[in-house]
């Protein structure tokens, strides 16, 4: 093992002086990379390729290209597999790792074509093989569902769990992805994985449409503690407060962009009370370069980047700025920075909006709620206290941008149909309500089911269920994304929006209702199946909140065939758009700030 730098110079010397052989070329560079000496690992690999030949060379080409991966040169290591794949066509560990590098160099589709070839040439009886044919298909999987190819990452996670079952990540990635595309039963049969195994390995994000248990529920907020993070350090406050002038609010977030959070949320950072509060935004968000982020960056006092921290150095830079509240706006969803939590970075912390459910994170106090969407005798299912709000839990902003109403025709729709719409991603579909949506149609013949456009495999999935229920798949108009101002525009050529369960509309139901759209729903008894209820009670509408799927069956067709009382219920939803606490931004903040100014300075 070289352990010096005499040691290195004496193996690189026999390197270059063809005095040393194979085994002693892989067992000097092995110790180097068990000291993390990657550089000095590739530098005698070069050396040692430049001064001998063996019919050999492939395995050193390939160990080369490890440790200048491992030492971070990407396009040189890119260059190692390339050769060693060269020289030996049937070396199938070059092409994998090939597939890393260009993944890392920001070339997909040149790692996807590696990995399909590994997926097409690895033999399954040897076991490294298996598991290098498992692993890239976890790969095009993983990359597929970030790319919103859900065809193609269902069928190499299927492929994955049927050579594998014993996979949680992989199980909590493919239940996902097929709620996504409505691929109903979420939860299919795979030899091997029991729907207990399922349902245990489903992540907190996903149960929400999966389950109206608020137990199931907050047993997948801890299954994610549990699993995905690590022992908690020892805290950077004690819990004591600060002695500052103002109370420093912090909010921090990946999505300080073009995103629903962002969306609701940016004119409360405008108005917070300077003259009492300073407010930060901590940010590790991309820079899409939207109008709404560049509002978001002006709103706060300090605008902080922290991408380039991990989670120990941001959560101690957010200590030195003495935040007296930290506002997490991720809880359990893509982008979240739990550990950083974990290190109390702020003697209060609270969730808001990311995740519409219980973190399970030990790390959070509180979520802010109202008592439609929280109520008491459900606050044992929840690891954090309520702050309660006296009308609605969702802030909003007043200054959203909307086009002026388009035409029907614009839209592909018809011109004296009743519109039913429901905009919310497809995941939030159910068998169950899809089907109560094809009752309705059954019922309503001028009526069509408008809905957004997600991916083509749940359109043709609802198109199919459709004609299966005797519904024309044709009465299913399915609208592309468009930018926000023509999304809310969209909403004044529909009728009603339906909502769904048990997963409801949030942001989406706050467009509506912004709009003059009004809003279906039935609520249960968890966060996410009570969004919309808690949105329609601040609005003054209860009749429009159905106390289970017969009534709302039943309420949809008598407003379908009653227009007097549709145009009462937009009427005074521009009422109250105006005048009433739903859409009071000023108001709410005035009534966070109070809780914020009784958390710091124990005020009743």
């Amino acid at each position: 093992m070289a352990e010096s730098g005499t040691d290195f110079g004496s193996v690189l010397l026999r390197a270059w002086q063809g005095q040393l052989d194979l085994l002693q070329l892989f067992n000097a560079a092995a110790g180097l990379d068990a000291q993390g000496l990657f550089p000095l690992s590739a530098v005698l690999y070069q050396t040692w390729l430049q001064r001998n030949h063996s019919d050999r060379q492939q395995y050193v080409y390939f160990n080369l290209g490890s440790a200048l991966l491992n030492a971070g040169d990407l396009e040189p290591a890119q260059a190692a597999y390339q050769k060693a794949a060269e020289l030996d066509a049937g070396f199938i560990q070059p092409r994998f790792n090939l597939g890393i590098v260009q993944e890392r160099l920001g070339h997909i589709a040149d790692a996807l074509e590696m990995w399909r070839w590994v997926t097409v040439n690895v033999n399954q009886e040897d076991p490294e093989q298996r598991e290098m044919l498992i692993s890239a298909l976890n790969n095009i999987g993983r990359v597929q569902d970030a790319a919103k190819q859900y065809g193609e990452a269902h069928d190499c996670l299927t492929r994955s769990l049927q050579l594998k079952p014993d996979q949680p990540d992989v199980l909590h990635h493919w239940v996902f992805i097929r709620a996504r595309q409505c691929a109903w039963p979420v939860y299919s049969a795979i030899p091997g994985v029991s729907l207990e195994a399922m349902r245990a390995n489903t992540s907190a994000l996903a149960m929400l449409s999966q389950s109206d248990d608020p137990q199931a529920q907050l047993e997948a907020a801890r299954n994610y503690v549990r699993k995905k993070l690590a022992p908690l350090p020892p805290p950077l406050t004690d819990g004591s407060r600060y002695a500052h002038d103002k109370i420093r609010v912090a909010y921090c977030s990946s999505d300080f962009c073009l995103h629903p959070v962002a969306m609701l949320t940016v004119e409360l950072f405008e108005l917070h009370d300077r003259e009492h509060f300073e407010v930060y935004g901590f940010c590790w968000t991309r820079e899409d370069a939207s109008p709404i982020r560049q509002r978001i960056a002006k709103a706060f006092d300090h605008f902080i980047r922290i991408d380039t921290l991990d989670d120990e150095a941001a959560a101690r830079l957010i200590r030195e700025h003495e935040i007296d509240i930290l506002i997490d706006l991720h809880g359990q969803t893509l982008g979240a920075r739990a550990n950083m939590l974990a290190y109390r970075p702020a003697p209060v912390q609270i969730t808001y909006l990311g995740l519409p459910a219980t973190t399970g994170l030990p790390s959070i106090d509180y979520v802010i709620a109202d008592r439609f969407l929280i109520p008491e005798e459900s606050t044992p299912f929840y690891s954090e206290k309520p702050l309660y709000m006296p009308d609605i839990y969702q802030v909003s902003d007043r200054k959203r941008l909307c086009l002026p109403p388009p035409s029907r025709e614009s839209c592909g729709l018809p011109v004296d149909a009743f519109v039913f719409c429901s905009f919310n991603n497809n995941y939030k579909f159910t068998p169950a309500v899809f089907e109560v949506w094809m009752r309705i149609l059954q019922q309503v013949p001028h009526g069509v089911l408008w809905l957004l456009s997600d991916n083509p495999w749940a359109e043709a999935k609802l198109r199919r269920e459709a004609l299966a229920h005797g519904i024309n798949p044709a009465r299913l108009i399915f609208a592309p994304r468009v930018a926000p101002e023509a999304y809310l525009a969209r909403y004044m050529a529909a009728d009603l929006f339906l909502d769904t369960f048990p997963f409801n509309a949030g942001t989406t139901a706050n467009d509506a209702l912004w709009a003059g759209l009004p809003v279906l729903t039935c609520p249960g008894r968890t966060f996410a199946s009570r969004m919309a209820g808690a949105l329609l009670t601040a609005a003054g509408l209860p009749e429009l909140i159905c106390a289970d799927f017969p009534a709302y069956e039943r309420k949809a067709i008598e407003l379908a065939n009653d227009p007097t009382t549709c145009r009462r219920l937009h009427e005074h939803l521009l009422q109250q758009r105006e005048h009433g606490p739903l859409f009071d931004s000023p108001r709410f903040v005035r009534h966070l700030e109070q809780h914020f100014r009784r958390l710091i300075h124990h005020e009743n």
